[in-house]
């Protein structure tokens, strides 16, 4: 059995930067074994399978792998999907349009198409769930964790926690770039302290002087998943849209729009950039965004023999 995929960089505007995706635009016969062992194969951060939706007003079905697992919802690997099929231009016989909703595990993923000069650029996508803050995360356990000092940690404006609106992440804010670049992950303390059923990793960032009156925020970021077989990713859309909406809540105004615009992958060689935003009102978050070009890169047939 042979199945066409593709390979799209995701938050570039350049081929070769950003984070690789591969997408396998029509998966109907494939099992989700056989679709672990092609996302295995590939060895990227993810690899999605498009399948019909279940629901007639949707747009598609999209399963999200890493190489070692299969995650309810995910950033790049939602925009990446929705550019692919954009340029493609039909899914399962229907055309697409500027808005796409995918069924997934975490709930039905809003997106639109971006477009410039009649080309697709990107798209931006509205977070699957309300934000999530949940418990605290020990400042030594994630030092250790990413080779660092304590001291390397900031507790304002919030300790190392863990956040969700999809897909949960320990989000902790470092105090320098120094940190931030001396950063590596240790998958001995991920495997005793972190499992994948706590956290999805942890997204370590870096910002500028707060900005209270616009609430625009400038940011650099490094993700680390070991146990989900992502030593660093190179952008992580899932981990900054909780960000953005963390941000938005622990501002001192009740009515907020905040925007950040967030590089990551730097200090891969893979430089990323991420457009997010939160919108809060009367001290509540009540939206969550977060978008990117992305550039084609590859296309071709997966010969999967018997493994479907």
């Amino acid at each position: 059995m042979e199945v066409d995929f593709v390979t799209v960089d995701v938050f570039t505007n350049e081929r070769f930067g950003g984070n690789p995706l591969a997408v396998v635009p029509d998966a109907r016969g494939l099992s989700g074994a056989a679709m672990q062992r092609i996302a295995n194969e590939f060895n990227l951060a993810e690899t999605t399978f498009v399948l019909p939706p279940n629901g007639p007003d949707n747009s598609a079905a999209v399963r999200i792998f890493t190489p070692r697992a299969e995650l309810p919802f995910a950033g790049h690997p939602n925009i990446g999907t929705a550019f692919a099929l954009a340029v493609q231009g039909e899914v399962f016989g229907r055309a697409v349009t500027d808005t796409l909703v995918f069924e997934q595990q975490a709930g039905l993923v809003r997106l639109d198409i971006q477009r410039s000069g009649g080309r697709v650029r990107g798209a931006r996508l509205a977070a699957p769930q309300p934000l999530s803050v949940a418990a605290e995360v020990p400042a030594d356990v994630v030092a250790e964790a990413c080779s660092l000092g304590v001291g390397d940690l900031a507790s304002d404006p919030h300790p190392p926690r863990i956040v969700s609106t999809g897909a949960p992440f320990v989000l902790a804010r470092v105090h320098t770039r120094a940190a931030l670049a001396g950063a590596a992950p240790r998958t001995e303390v991920f495997i005793a302290e972190l499992p994948v059923e706590l956290t999805t990793g942890i997204h370590l960032y870096l910002t500028g002087a707060p900005a209270p009156d616009d609430g625009h925020a400038e940011v650099q970021a490094r993700m680390f998943a070991p146990l989900n077989g992502i030593p660093e990713d190179p952008a992580t859309g899932s981990a900054n849209l909780s960000l953005a909406g963390l941000l938005a809540s622990l501002h001192p105004r009740r009515d907020l729009s905040l925007t950040a615009t967030i590089a990551q992958g730097i200090d891969l060689g893979r430089p990323s950039v991420l457009h997010a935003e939160a919108h809060k009102r009367e001290g509540e978050v009540t939206g969550m965004w977060i978008g990117g070009e992305c550039v084609a890169v590859m296309r071709g047939k997966l010969d999967v023999g018997d493994a479907a």
